[in-house]
């Protein structure tokens, strides 16, 4: 049993709060142990996930039961307990939009009878940094420093400065409501702090204008809408999306895999884009056209797969020195910053001829187009990591995902120069794949030399690479079905000969491309078992991680997933279809 005061939680009793510079995890007990300032890649200020230090809680002090959801349409989370005195809910959000170098996290505390305990105690570089100097002004708001930080917070005139850090006990009367608002920034602090009844209703302003209502465009609304939300949440100011806000979290206990999601994707980027394209959504279509055009023009062939919310190089990978979460460790930066990654060619493909049928693919997304063209005309016979970001081989998934962006772009500009180009080299690309990588058995094999079936393989022809009847399609869904498929979840490939569960969870991205997969093939009473079992395969505020745990029914990695609610997203839009 943990002895810390607020100790780690299951991944699935955490909700997101984020307004897209940056991102917080909340648990059933009130405490945000997940928060890193001023932006997604930076050091967190509290890592008490990590088992890092700093915290910052807000927890009933009777006996009491946890329960949480988010108002519609938002990020904006309500804390609620029921205790052996009544019921206490506190509205917990990061103001929306957020600013690029200051957060405000606001709380309001509403209840009948309440009493709390409020416990703050920032660390600096996850939790490595001296415990923050605090001084109370005349106004009762406290002032902290702790490395880089300075923070401001409001509402907690009363707390004591102690060995927990700043604490204070709160008594609220039946109708009576409190809040609290603590700043962050590496910068100074504007002179006047902010006002909370305003900036609460900026916020729900923000959101509310942000996201659709998805009600008659997809099934399963609310959760579509909640999955936009996650994803406009993640997106920053200048269109970069991350793919989880945390870092570290074990996908396999004390199996040593687990990385740092807090990186933009170029694969995830395009994935959320064309799941915004789908919905008819041009906000977060044109942050992700925005963000993979700039990288685009600017490395050209030499693309990465993963930069950081700036567009700036991913940091090598090291680590803490902490003890991490339980079956984890302590990892920050990336080694995916070494790795070259052709489907990424394709995937920003892809993206490109979306906007383009929606009339939103200005001159710099053509030239960034063209660019992609010429980097696979480069590239595509080279070795690369694959989707999976494995050893370099001649993945099959990567040639017909460029394949699938060549036929994509030409498709949707048919008139254009470039057009003919992207068709010659589609055909020259899938013929020698073809050639080279199709199972006896008349399924995709992963690469030349490995004739397993993967998960991934089911993609390319759900973007366009050949056709649905084609007998490799079929084929490949097929496999699939039989050797990756459990209870209509899907593992990503076998590792080997262990049962696939004791190898690694089930992987929620490839339950939604059987969904679709089996949807294009007209199989819609599966296409729709599909959906279901893996869009209840959440937590508890209705986030998505990467994998999950069949057997124990937990969320396994880091949280929340972009692609998964991307995926998600997309999938609703699809099956809405006749």
């Amino acid at each position: 049993m943990s002895t810390t005061p607020f100790p780690p939680h299951a991944l699935h009793d955490y909700a997101l709060l984020a307004d897209g510079e940056r991102g917080a995890l909340i648990g059933p007990d009130g405490a945000v142990n997940w928060l890193c300032a001023p932006a997604w890649h930076d050091d967190a200020v509290l890592a008490s996930l990590i088992s890092g230090g700093g915290v910052y809680a807000v927890t009933p002090r009777a006996t009491w039961v946890p329960g949480g959801y988010y108002e519609d349409g938002t990020l904006i989370w309500r804390s609620r307990w029921v205790t052996t005195d009544g019921v206490v809910e506190c509205r917990e959000a990061l103001a929306f939009p957020g600013e690029r170098d200051r957060l405000v996290l606001l709380r309001q505390l509403i209840a009948g009878t309440a009493h709390v305990r409020v416990v703050l105690d920032p660390r600096a570089d996850y939790g490595r940094a001296p415990r923050a100097d605090a001084r109370r002004d005349d106004d009762g708001v406290w002032h902290l420093s702790t490395g880089r930080h300075r923070l401001r917070w409001q509402g907690a005139p009363s707390a004591t400065a102690g060995a927990e850090g700043l604490t204070a006990d709160l008594v609220l009367e039946p109708g009576e409501g409190h809040h609290l608002v603590l700043e962050c920034s590496d910068a100074s602090l504007p002179h006047q702090p902010p006002r909370a009844e305003r900036t609460w209703a900026a916020t729900e302003q923000a959101w509310r204008r942000s996201v659709p209502s998805l009600d008659h465009n997809t099934i399963a609304p609310r959760d579509a809408r909640r999955a936009y939300t996650v994803l406009r949440g993640l997106t920053t100011g200048g269109g970069g999306m991350v793919a989880a806000a945390t870092t570290s979290l074990p996908e396999r206990a004390e199996a040593g895999r687990n990385y740092d999601y807090r990186y933009v994707w170029i694969r995830d980027q395009s994935y959320a884009g064309q799941a915004a394209a789908a919905v008819g959504a041009p906000e977060l279509l044109d942050a992700a056209v925005r963000f993979v055009s700039e990288r685009m023009l600017d490395d050209g062939p030499r693309l990465a797969p993963a930069y950081t919310v700036h567009g700036a190089p991913v940091p090598d990978q090291c680590e803490l020195d902490l003890p991490g979460y339980p079956g984890g460790f302590s990892r920050i930066g990336n080694h995916v910053e070494k790795q070259f990654q052709l489907d990424c060619f394709g995937e920003a493909l892809l993206l490109f001829a979306a906007a383009e049928r929606q009339d939103r693919l200005g001159p710099d997304g053509w030239k960034a187009a063209e660019t992609a063209v010429r980097a696979v005309v480069e590239r595509w016979r080279e070795p690369d990591a694959g989707i999976w970001e494995l050893d370099d081989h001649h993945w099959t998934h990567s040639r017909l995902t460029c394949v699938a962006g060549l036929r994509a772009l030409a498709d949707a500009a048919p008139r254009r120069p470039l057009a003919d180009t992207c068709t010659q080299l589609a055909d020259t690309v899938f013929e020698e794949t073809a050639r080279t990588s199709v199972h006896p058995d008349g399924y995709w094999q992963r690469t030349p030399r490995d004739s397993k079936v993967d998960a991934a393989l089911l993609l390319p022809a759900l973007r366009g690479a050949l056709p649905a009847d084609d007998p490799r399609t079929r084929a490949t869904l097929d496999a699939c079905r039989a050797r990756l498929a459990d209870d209509y979840f899907l593992y990503r490939f076998r590792h080997d000969d262990r049962p696939l569960s004791e190898a690694e969870g089930a992987f929620l991205l490839c339950g939604f491309f059987m969904a679709r997969a089996e949807h294009r093939q007209g199989n819609t009473v599966d296409a729709h078992r599909w959906f279901e079992r893996n869009r209840g395969a959440c937590g508890a505020s209705g986030l998505y991680a990467e994998e999950f745990d069949i057997a124990q029914r937990q969320l396994r990695g880091n949280l929340p997933q972009a692609f998964v609610h991307a995926l998600l997203l997309e999938t609703a839009a699809h099956l809405a279809e006749s």
